[in-house]
């Protein structure tokens, strides 16, 4: 789950009824509407202004490590099991939280909601100057996780921060946004673009995303029909996707490579692997979704194997994973290699070639995955067991 706070006011979606301040410049806008019958997307209402904001940030500070140490993300500054906390703690206040999605009642259906980042894969995109790909990330971020509970997507909003308004720059960033939406086949409804002098450093921004979809109250997949002996259908990622950059960035640097080298054993550069876009499952899973059999799915983000595929399991259950059941990609193996990190840090860092697992019967396991052979990827990667918890073979 991903929680943000801060003390913006809605913008583009209203940017009609925004009235400027004597500080705050007459705001740029970019008109837009839905058109639902020929599900195109026109140009879109983005409401710029000036501001100031309180809000809260965590500042990652790197502390140097002697080349043999085995690096681990929390010493590269993020505390997983402080995140887990803080959720447990706004769950007291906020009860039903957790899930890859928040879902409101609405008639005979749940709007479906997420919202999410791209974390410090955004250091990255500075330092490659590969901007055109990471609002792909951004949307899904946000629509991968709510399409696990079998919505489908309705529209998406985005938040782009800098310091300076760079307009070259930020059309590369909305484009990526753009072409997210259309492979999530999701309307870009709107967002806000804040300039605010002297908060990022010059030339860097920040992204948050918004999306919504909705699912009928009798579809909802929630994982309470798991039982032990269903199967784990593991679909391919396209590599890093966009978390576990804090570690990657440390490994980076040990490794003395620079960005611009080539991954070893690949074609590609290191900055090109690790920026490839996160993978949108959303027409594959839900076209898995419309022939049945789907009992729960887990977006595998933040906390890896260890942490996501339980929270989709009825209490009492857990995983075994087969670990030679798909091929793990160069870039995971270099990472590894290069930090020293060890097996069990990885497995709850990163998702290791698989982006979303899918909890089905062993019929429906057989029929994903003789279709696997065609449209898309799948593997086999494991089983539901009695044991509570993920383990590896």
């Amino acid at each position: 789950m991903a929680i943000t706070f801060t003390n913006t006011e809605l913008s583009r979606s209203v940017a009609g009824l925004i009235r400027p301040s004597n500080q705050n410049p007459t705001p740029i806008q970019r008109y837009t509407t839905f058109d639902r019958v020929s599900n195109n997307f026109q140009p879109l209402i983005r409401a710029t202004r000036q501001s100031t904001r309180n809000s809260r940030s965590c500042v990652l500070s790197m502390s140097k490590n002697s080349t043999s140490e085995s690096l681990t993300y929390k010493e590269a500054g993020v505390d997983i099991d402080a995140g887990s906390e803080l959720v447990r703690r706004i769950a007291k206040m906020a009860p039903n939280i957790g899930g890859f999605g928040g879902l409101f009642p609405l008639g005979d259906s749940y709007l479906v909601a997420g919202t999410d980042g791209v974390g410090t894969k955004l250091k990255l995109a500075f330092e490659t100057g590969i901007h055109e790909t990471i609002g792909i990330d951004l949307v899904a971020m946000s629509v991968n996780d709510i399409i696990t509970s079998g919505a489908k997507p309705l529209f998406f909003l985005d938040y782009f921060a800098t310091s300076h308004l760079d307009v070259d720059l930020a059309e590369k960033v909305i484009k990526g946004i753009v072409d997210g939406c259309q492979q999530s086949d999701c309307a870009l409804l709107g967002g806000e673009t804040a300039e605010m002098p002297d908060f990022y450093a010059n030339g860097e921004y920040d992204l948050s995303g918004f999306a919504v979809g909705i699912v009928k109250k009798d579809s909802v997949i929630d994982g309470r029909d798991i039982v032990a002996g269903d199967v784990l259908i593991g679909l391919p990622s396209s590599g890093v996707h966009s978390n576990g950059f804090s570690l990657v960035r440390r490994v980076v640097t040990r490794s003395g490579l620079s960005l611009k080298d080539k991954l070893p054993g690949e074609d590609v550069t290191l900055g090109e692997a690790l920026m490839a876009p996160t993978v949108i499952y959303v027409k594959q899973v839900l076209e898995i979704i419309s022939k049945g059999g789907i009992k729960g799915i887990a977006h595998i983000t933040g906390g890896g194997f260890t942490d996501n595929i339980p929270r989709v399991f009825p209490k009492g259950l857990g995983a075994v994973i087969h670990s030679n059941s798909w091929e793990v990609p160069t870039v995971f193996k270099w990472i590894q290699e290069a930090g020293n990190v060890e097996d069990a840090e990885m497995r709850r860092t990163f998702n290791m070639g698989i982006g979303m697992v899918l909890v089905v019967s062993k019929e429906t396991s057989s029929r994903i995955l003789e279709s696997g052979n065609g449209a898309y990827k799948a593997y086999r990667i494991g089983e539901v067991v009695s044991d509570e918890g993920v383990t590896y073979h």
